[in-house]
């Protein structure tokens, strides 16, 4: 196909045959010196994967684009049928039931909706010309994705629920307010700083927390700064907020100096009097922004104080432990913090070129547990070294900085915003998987797309890739 966009096909290819050699370095087992292209060994069935991957996309760029788009509802509803019958029919796997067994083969469903979900989304969105800056749009969009997360979490495969939020990203493009991403963002930092700098006190004379000081001064500076990008400058807010950072000031200085006592007590006094000052506002102006940012300032107070009782009573026990191991609150070495350890250590020892193509010792004597699927990326560091792994990553860059430039010169909304939705997927699982092997995210079990053994995986992404590059193909045709 001449419109075919050849330069993303080749980053595919390329990327194809560096996850396979870090299969092969990762899986070959010296003792039994099989031959690396065996079908009984892993680097043999991951090269038949990816043989079967090649007819695949043969398949999908033979198909006329508008199928994909016809078929969507069917696709969507189809997989979310099979991902809530998945848990009867799959076996326990590692405390997941997300895998169903065909014999020769197992298949995990979840990897292979996303493209039904994209697909969906898009011709939703499409369709009815949706602008997902009304709120009744973006809770419709929203209840789509909402749908296979909660299936999938049902499967006790929380990593692969989480992919889903990358949808979120496509959002924000086709018009979400970015107050909702930023919201989402803002959480995740009062989480983590709820928990990381609970008991640590804000100084030695003084009773307050430091998170809790942290947090609630990043409230008032969140506030301050969503006033300003939403709302008409007021004066009189920013004299309330000067006011009241003063008065923090002020009681800090007196408990060092004069009386310690608990200075949260007049931080909490400050921002409700600033948040009550908005609600006042949005009376008095009638304007819900200021209303919305008051409910985002009380929202986040009780999100940040409700951090506890989430890791402690809502999360799993294995879920609670990544956490605190990723913030630094546990050191265990030989248990939970073990995958990680031993990934930095194998990435560590690559140097600067690497050891050479199957010759890592830390992969070779089975060092690090998962590493040819969730952990292949200490593999590239150990066997290719920092410039070889940091090829990877240029190379996965400049697969989505393609994926943008596809994505942006679609003539219609369909072809743009399901390149979006693919070039956010393939984002998150880089972006989690990357940073879950440098210890720098939670470790939730994802793999790096076109790396990691298994054919779910592979086959999964190379039909949302192709999908998009055949519709990108037809981008100029005439609909009818």
């Amino acid at each position: 196909m001449q419109s075919l966009d050849w330069f993303t096909v080749i980053i595919y290819v390329i990327l194809l045959a560096l996850g396979w050699m870090s299969v092969c370095g990762a899986s070959y087992d010296v003792e039994q010196g099989n031959s690396i292209f065996d079908f009984a060994t892993r680097s043999g069935k991951q090269l038949m994967w990816i043989g079967t991957a090649f007819l695949l996309a043969t398949v999908i760029l033979s198909i006329d684009e508008r199928v994909y788009e016809n078929l969507s509802h069917v696709l969507y509803g189809g997989f979310m049928v099979l991902l809530l019958i998945t848990p009867l029919l799959a076996r326990d796997t590692k405390g997941s039931l997300s895998w169903i067994d065909l014999g020769a083969v197992k298949i995990q469903p979840a990897e292979f909706a996303k493209f039904a979900v994209a697909l969906f989304v898009a011709r939703f969105i499409s369709t009815y010309n949706l602008n997902l800056s009304r709120t009744s749009a973006l809770i419709r969009c929203a209840a789509v994705v909402f749908l296979p997360i909660a299936l999938i979490i049902l499967e006790k495969e929380t990593g692969s629920a989480l992919v889903y939020f990358a949808f979120f990203l496509m959002f924000y493009r086709e018009g979400m307010p970015g107050s909702i991403l930023f919201t989402g963002f803002a959480m995740v930092f009062y989480f983590v700083v709820g928990i990381r700098y609970a008991d640590q006190p804000l100084f030695s004379l003084v009773e307050s927390s430091l998170g809790t000081s942290i947090v609630l001064a990043t409230i008032l500076v969140f506030t301050a700064a969503l006033v300003r990008v939403y709302t008409p400058r007021m004066a009189p807010f920013y004299w309330i907020l000067g006011g009241g950072l003063s008065v923090s000031t002020i009681a800090l200085l007196f408990a060092l100096y004069v009386i310690p006592f608990d200075v949260v007590i007049v931080q909490v006094i400050v921002s409700l009097v600033v948040v009550g000052y908005l609600l006042y506002l949005a009376l008095r102006e009638r304007m819900s922004q200021y209303g919305l940012i008051a409910l985002f300032s009380l929202g986040s107070m009780g999100f940040f104080y409700s951090a506890d009782y989430v890791l402690d009573n809502v999360m799993q026990p294995h879920q609670q432990a990544r956490i605190k191991l990723i913030l630094g609150l546990d050191d265990d070495p030989r248990g939970i913090g073990y995958n990680v350890n031993q990934a930095k250590i194998a990435i560590g020892s690559g140097g600067a070129t690497g050891k050479g193509f199957m010759k890592g010792t830390q992969t070779k004597l089975k060092y690090v547990p998962e590493q040819d699927t969730d952990f292949i990326y200490c593999t590239v560091g150990e066997e290719q070294g920092f410039l070889g792994s940091t090829t990877v990553l240029v190379l996965f860059l400049l697969l989505i900085w393609r994926l943008i430039h596809l994505a942006e010169r679609q003539i219609y909304t369909f072809g743009r915003v399901y390149g979006y939705c693919v070039l956010s997927i393939f984002f998150f699982h880089l972006f989690i998987n990357v940073g879950m092997v440098l210890g720098l995210t939670p470790v939730i079990g994802i793999p790096l797309p076109f790396f990691s053994y298994g054919g779910s995986s592979l086959w999964g992404f190379t039909i949302l890739l192709f999908i998009f590059l055949r519709i990108d193909a037809s981008r100029n045709r005439t609909r009818k």
